[in-house]
């Protein structure tokens, strides 16, 4: 898995305990996966299908450096499976994972269709 993604935990992002709001997180989290998979599918007309299972491991506070990993799993006809895990940048203790995150390729009109991928392949446009 690949970290490429590194958010600063900065004062606005605490929840009233003091460690970073979960909302907040799976905000930065969808997003980032969203961005993978436009990439990987050289579409952007991409949608959240669903999210299993969040299991949050440990909390994040003011000034932690944390990282995100995606990593693609499954590619169906129409969609991409995913998982996530976000991880402490300097301790590397895991934050939170997510096992399966299902994004779905939709044509310009909405409809889901089929990608054609099997594999990672980055697709680039000029």
């Amino acid at each position: 898995m690949n970290f490429y993604t590194r958010k600063w935990i900065k004062p606005e992002d605490l929840n009233p305990n003091g460690s970073l709001f979960g909302g907040t997180l799976l905000r930065w989290i969808d997003e980032e996966a969203v961005i993978y998979a436009i990439v990987q599918l050289g579409n952007p007309h991409v949608v959240t299908k669903y999210i299993s299972e969040i299991n949050f491991v440990s909390s994040a506070k003011k000034g932690d450096i944390i990282e995100m990993g995606i990593e693609a799993v499954n590619f169906g006809r129409t969609s991409l499976t995913m998982r996530c895990v976000v991880r402490n940048k300097i301790t590397r203790k895991i934050i939170l994972s997510i096992d399966r995150l299902v994004f779905v390729n939709l044509d310009p009109e909405g409809n889901p269709t089929a990608h054609n991928k099997t594999e990672i392949t980055y697709a680039y446009r000029d």
